[in-house]
C-alpha cells in the first residue's frame, strides 16, 4: 500500500501508478462541498492521499473553514459520507452562532 487514492465516483480507491495519480489530482473532481456562511468559507474535499500515519482504515477527506472567528478549523473523514456529515455539521454550526448561510452548495459535484 502506498497512500495514494483516487475517486471511482464516491469510492476511493488506491492507484498504484505514480502518473495515473497525479494526472488524476490535477483533473479530477476532490471536492466533496462548499459553502460560504457569512465571511466564511467550509469547503470539503478529496485529499487523494492517506492522512492516517499508522494502522486502520485510510483518512482521505478534510473539511477546512477558511475566514470568519472559526478559521481554520477543520475535520478529517474516511469516507465520502463521512466528508458530507462532517461539511453539513461545521456548516450548522456557524448557523447556530448567527451566521448567515449563503448557500454556494449548488456547483458542488456529489
Amino acid at each position: 500500500m502506498n497512500g495514494r487514492y483516487i475517486l471511482d465516483g464516491h469510492r476511493p480507491v488506491e492507484c498504484e501508478d505514480l502518473m495515473e495519480w497525479g494526472q488524476w489530482m490535477q483533473t479530477g473532481d476532490r471536492r466533496v462541498a462548499k459553502t460560504m456562511v457569512g465571511a466564511a468559507e467550509v469547503s470539503t474535499v478529496f485529499l487523494g492521499l492517506d492522512h492516517r500515519f499508522g494502522p486502520g482504515a485510510p483518512i482521505l477527506f478534510e473539511t477546512l473553514i477558511f475566514g470568519g472567528e472559526r478559521d481554520g478549523d477543520g475535520d478529517r473523514y474516511m469516507t465520502w459520507e463521512q466528508a458530507e456529515a462532517g461539511h453539513a455539521k461545521f456548516v450548522a454550526e456557524l448557523k447556530a452562532a448567527g451566521v448567515p448561510a449563503i448557500d454556494a452548495n449548488d456547483d458542488a459535484r456529489r
